[in-house]
């Protein structure tokens, strides 16, 4: 697979980017074989990043919340939502960006979230469409460490989700 179809620096960078994001990288042959498999639609080392943790989402899943069957997790209010995926583009374009008063918002209600969730015993997990996950995770790691932001696309056949907070809702 390298140097053929990815760099080496590309492999790396992906690795990079999942321990990052606390992910294992135990299960090296599910990360090869899932690179290889996309090597030839893109170079791109964050969508091949978003690739790999659709391929390890049950493991992602079961490291934050265990055998759990019904996970208990932040989402975005529906409006906020469709303006991020509109304003953020998908993985390896540049979107047009945010407005700074709604990013400002938007860390301000993740970071009391987090709060609540952590009091409340629950993880804090922002689940968010796959095309904004790359770019919310790294935008609000420094807010809010202790946030976790998963994809729908990690999230296993047969698990309940329960929405526990909502980010951008109202005042």
């Amino acid at each position: 697979m390298i140097p053929k179809q990815l760099s080496l620096s590309t492999v790396q960078k992906v690795l990079q980017n999942l321990l990052e994001e606390r992910v294992h990288i135990r299960d090296m042959r599910t990360i090869l074989e899932t690179l290889a498999e996309n090597a030839s639609r893109t170079q791109d080392a964050d969508t091949l990043t978003e690739a790999v943790r659709g391929r390890l989402g049950r493991a992602i899943i079961h490291e934050i919340f265990g055998g759990a069957q019904e996970l208990q997790v932040m989402a975005l209010e529906p409006g906020l939502e469709h303006i991020l995926v509109q304003a953020l583009g998908t993985p390896g374009e540049s979107g047009v960006g945010m407005e700074p008063g709604l990013a400002e918002r938007m860390v301000s209600d993740t970071v009391q979230a987090v709060e609540k969730q952590s009091e409340a015993g629950l993880p804090a997990v922002l689940l968010v469409p796959p095309a904004v996950r790359t770019v919310l995770s790294r935008f609000l790691r420094r807010s809010a460490p202790a946030l976790r932001v998963v994809s729908h696309a990690e999230v296993p056949d047969g698990k309940t989700i329960r929405v526990t907070r909502m980010i951008g809702q109202p005042a």
